[in-house]
């Protein structure tokens, strides 16, 4: 069976050149202007003056000319940076104006591109250029948007592992297994008739069995990988005046929320993106939970419940001075089977009140409802660390860090088919369905797998990823 049917095609197709602004809107010390294509030397040629001529992965001064002077005087100082097809990010002619970060300046110079027979590029076009050149595959290509996006260093270093091509490594070794099996069962069909049973029912099974382990690890990644890439929202909530104000600001670093004595101070949602071990945390500081009648406290609460529902992660702040209300006994109940855990603030001060008066120990609260409890202060700085530290642990489900994770949906929807033709493939040859069947779902698992990669992935999928960069990337 064909494999590369669906391969994109190669850059022999691509005619036109294109231009864009590859920096960010607005003034800055740089402006970068890149052209790629059949045509980006010659384009360029004509927007500056050079000092020196182009030549491959050399920097170039050069004056950029103005369009409107007759005798072409320069109106900017700029380098000029040319790549000569094939040794190029898209295999094309590539161009790299970088002059002084006007917008006047870069704007005249995309819009003469366009005038000289350039096209403005759409968004990631240049990445999608090299990914159809084979310059990276469709992992890395994603990489590339991650880490424009990256917000923490942990982001930066996942994305820069993933452009490094670790996913596709990851993956490699499976692959080849699976192309030597495939091979294998199409050889045993070719001597059929001569009697010869080239791949026994038991050696199939053995190297099925073989494929799954690598795959399942592969998917249990997506665990650790989509929280780094995504983040997680972290309500925390509890009875007013635990201290859930006071243990925000200790995690965020600062006084971000507004402190008092008086219960009931915090009346709306505050929310503040901190990082936690690289890992993105969006902590929402919400209203004390009680009954009351005053209006604006009322709708705090509603909010406070709302913001729990949607959370990812729920961390409860109880008072180790008090001992457990119904309304706390009854929420440490209902998050029995969602991803929370508990902070025993003011510990402190445990020791001042009588034991009737405080809170059991956390131990004996931590197995009554099966949550995670954590002594705390907030005063002091007592705990905070094991409370981030647990918080992290929580998040990530304990998932290790390692190269080559899983970072977004399509990526374990690819694995999940896999896996799931895979075992059909293991079910077939057990039920001693004719090699050919088997070959079948052998090969689904293949073209999941080079779907991963964006071997056998759809133009449609391709222009949704792409679309999603930014323009001049």
């Amino acid at each position: 069976m064909d494999t590369e049917s669906q391969v994109p095609e190669a850059t022999a197709a691509i005619v036109d050149t294109i231009a864009a602004i590859s920096t960010p809107p607005g003034r800055g010390g740089i402006g970068i202007v890149r052209l790629s294509g059949p045509q980006a030397a010659s384009i360029a040629a004509q927007l500056v003056r050079l000092r020196q001529p182009m030549e491959h992965a050399r920097a170039r001064l050069a004056e950029v000319l103005d369009e409107n002077n007759a005798n072409n005087e320069p109106i900017d100082d700029a380098v000029l940076t040319f790549f000569a097809a094939p040794n190029s990010y898209t295999g094309d002619e590539l161009v790299e104006i970088a002059a002084h970060g006007s917008p006047v300046v870069l704007e005249m110079l995309l819009r003469r591109s366009l005038d000289l027979g350039a096209r403005l590029a759409s968004p990631g076009e240049f990445t999608e250029r090299a990914f159809l050149a084979g310059k990276l595959d469709l992992t890395q290509a994603e990489a590339v948007r991650d880490l424009i996006d990256a917000q923490t260093l942990t982001q930066a270093r996942q994305a820069a592992s993933q452009m490094g091509g670790a996913l596709s490594r990851r993956v490699a070794p499976t692959k080849q297994s699976l192309l030597e099996l495939i091979a294998l069962l199409e050889a045993g069909i070719d001597f059929a008739e001569d009697d010869v049973d080239v791949a026994p029912k038991s050696e199939i099974s053995r190297r099925i069995a073989e494929l799954n382990p690598p795959l399942a690890a592969l998917e249990t990644s997506f665990a650790r990988g989509r929280i780094v890439h995504d983040g997680l929202t972290m309500a925390i909530v509890g009875r007013p005046n635990a201290g859930k104000s006071s243990l925000f600001n200790r995690l965020v670093e600062r006084d971000r929320a507004i402190v008092t004595a008086t219960p009931g101070t915090t009346r709306d949602l505050v929310s503040e993106r901190i990082s936690l071990e690289g890992i993105p945390l969006e902590l929402v500081d919400t209203a004390g939970l009680r009954e009351t009648f005053e209006e604006v406290e009322q709708l705090g609460i509603a909010r406070s419940r709302e913001a729990l529902a949607d959370a990812a992660l729920v961390l409860v702040v109880l008072d180790a001075t008090q001992s457990l209300n119904q309304e706390e006994r009854s929420l440490l109940a209902a998050l029995h089977n969602r991803p929370a855990l508990a902070a025993i603030n003011k510990h402190d001060l445990a020791d001042q009140v009588s034991p009737s008066k405080a809170m059991p120990e956390a131990d004996s609260t931590a197995s009554e409802f099966g949550i995670p409890m954590v002594p705390t202060s907030a005063l002091t700085g007592e705990g905070i660390q094991a409370l981030r530290e647990k918080i992290v642990e929580l998040a990530t489900g304990g998932a290790a860090e390692e190269p080559g994770l899983l970072t977004n949906l399509r990526q374990q929807q690819a694995i999940i088919a896999a896996r799931a033709a895979l075992a059909d493939a293991d079910r077939a040859n057990e039920n001693s369905i004719p090699h050919e069947m088997i070959l079948l779902d052998l090969y689904r698992v293949l073209w999941a797998l080079d779907s991963l990669t964006g071997q056998t992935t759809p133009d449609d999928v391709l222009n949704l990823i792409f679309s999603t960069f930014c323009i001049g990337k």
